[in-house]
């Protein structure tokens, strides 16, 4: 594959009138602190009129993102309050249900890595929940959680990943597109799947989702694909159910299986041993 050429150039919605007619696309990534409303304004006129918006924002320790998730809001997407726990062990890892392992919808972002069986973690998420849509804009959820889930809205603070009362039912989506006449959104619910750490439990499938996503809002259709991975890492991503099966059989099911062949093969012996006497 060709090496992928992606020019960036920073610039501050705080002191521009207008997102630059050059940009090709702007990327938000793990914002700190909310936009202001005239920021928000900025962004959606500039999706309206054709532009191409990127956002991997998810719950703050302090405050929210009131401002930038309005921006969901247009279109019918609702982002709910706290941190997204899962409730079912296939779709978590590590014995965090915080670190989640959602199914991928297909597009074509996805559909590379749905291709190759590859897992993304998505890592302290905010959970969206879609709606009625009153604009013409196509939506596509990228990620979903299973029907479990649900998200606790003691978000950074909470002290148990059980169900508590106040906390909000899901599934919920933790990826999505969003096509609008020449503009597109794609928005992951995530501050931090792109860490490294993150990256390589995933055998690089985390960058790979979004680079794939970059790459299809500028244009770059042929650029969307599994990328050669480093050498560094080699992980195999498996759910916490999975590993689960696997600690019972590896633990419990083989010693019991060896034990029992061994007591057979003596038993087994010793009888032959009598019949010769």
């Amino acid at each position: 594959m060709e090496k992928e050429n992606i020019e960036t150039t920073t610039f501050s919605l705080l002191t521009a009138d207008a997102v630059p007619e050059e940009a090709d696309c702007l990327l938000i990534y793990s914002p700190q602190s909310d936009i202001s409303e005239k920021e928000k304004d900025m962004l959606a006129e500039y999706v309206a009129g054709g532009g191409k918006l990127l956002v991997m924002a998810g719950p703050l320790e302090e405050g929210s993102l009131t401002n930038l998730y309005s921006l969901l809001e247009d279109y019918g997407i609702a982002a709910n309050e706290g941190v997204v726990v899962e409730g079912d062990r296939n779709y978590y890892a590590f014995q965090m249900p915080y670190v989640l392992l959602p199914d991928l919808g297909s597009s074509e972002i996805t559909d590379p890595l749905l291709e190759a069986s590859y897992y993304v973690f998505m890592p302290i998420s905010l959970g969206l929940t879609i709606g009625e849509n009153p604009t013409e804009a196509t939506i596509t959820p990228l990620m979903t959680t299973s029907d479990s889930a649900f998200s606790k809205i003691a978000g950074y603070s909470l002290d148990t990943y059980e169900k508590e009362e106040g906390d909000i039912d899901g599934p919920f989506t933790l990826g999505v597109s969003i096509e609008e006449g020449e503009g597109e959104i794609v928005w992951f619910t995530s501050s931090y799947f792109l860490d490294d750490m993150y990256n390589a439990y995933s055998s690089g499938a985390n960058v790979d989702t979004g680079m794939n996503a970059l790459s299809s809002l500028i244009g770059q259709s042929e650029a969307v694909a599994i990328r050669s991975k480093s050498l560094n890492y080699n992980y195999l991503s498996i759910s916490e159910s999975a590993a689960s099966t696997l600690k019972v059989v590896m633990i419990g099911i083989f010693p019991l299986a060896y034990l029992g062949i061994g007591i057979a093969v003596i038993l087994l012996r010793r009888s032959k041993q009598n019949e010769a006497v």
